[in-house]
């Protein structure tokens, strides 16, 4: 693949660092990165993974957009209120970047349905807001062999994990979690509140983290760094790491280490 002179020139800015240069910026316009949940985290996330020049999305949320999502969610605006968010995000993505794949689903994530709707992608964005989802997204990862990057905010507070469950010796989300919350809604920024700024650092940092990913093999900046948990205090501020460790009774992966 190469890229036109007009692509050249929109990501000059890229290209000119060393650490992505023309090599990465190639690869980063043949991956498809599958972004589940288009809000506080999906929002801020998805403008600047299209500003990276990632070729393909998938867009997952079943939501539709209300007035209480503006003070976050980037992407949208007064218009959209009351339409779909997956059909607004692509609309934005449209405006922004034609050159852009994309599709498109409205269909609530089940475990039934994950797999297929992530299946060809090179990286899953996991953003929802409640456990249960997570726990099936990250299952259906391990199962289709697609590496999943959760991100998650409240408060003051936002996290980002790279996940390779179904590597040797990786951990996957469920492994960090655990299983007590397969039926359990997370804490809502309804009840909770949240600061939009907060949603912002959470989703910029996980397309960073995101294009780290998609560029391992690729260039100096692609590191993954598998199983390290990043906590953002917006509070303080600051930002420390943990690593999770993979759990060999982990129903979600733990099986894959005795094959």
């Amino acid at each position: 693949m190469t890229l036109s002179p007009a692509r050249l020139d929109r990501f000059a800015r890229h290209i000119v660092l060393p650490e992505i240069g023309g090599a990465g910026q190639v690869a980063l316009a043949g991956k498809h990165i599958a972004v589940i949940g288009l809000g506080g985290i999906g929002s801020p996330a998805l403008q600047y993974l299209a500003g990276a020049g990632i070729g393909t999305f998938t867009l997952v949320d079943d939501d539709v957009v209300d007035a209480s999502n503006l003070q976050r969610q980037t992407i949208f605006t007064s218009r959209d209120v009351g339409h779909g968010k997956a059909t607004s995000a692509r609309r934005w993505l449209a405006n922004f970047d034609d050159a852009l794949n994309v599709n498109i689903s409205d269909n609530r994530i089940t475990s039934q349905n994950v797999g297929d709707l992530i299946a060809g992608a090179h990286l899953v964005l996991d953003g929802t807001d409640n456990f249960a989802t997570r726990l099936a997204v990250s299952d259906a990862c391990v199962a289709e062999r697609v590496p999943l990057l959760s991100a998650a905010v409240g408060r003051f507070q936002g996290q980002v994990g790279a996940f390779a469950g179904h590597l040797a010796g990786q951990p996957c989300y469920r492994c960090f979690v655990g299983d007590a919350f397969d039926a359990e809604d997370c804490d809502t920024c309804a009840e909770d509140g949240m600061l939009g700024a907060m949603a912002g650092w959470t989703g910029s940092f996980a397309a960073m983290q995101a294009v780290r990913v998609l560029l391992q093999g690729v260039s100096r900046f692609g590191d993954p760094a598998w199983g390290k948990l990043h906590i953002l205090d917006g509070m303080t501020p600051g930002m420390r790491t943990l690593t999770i460790a993979k759990d060999p009774a982990c129903k979600g992966c733990g099986h894959l280490d005795s094959q």
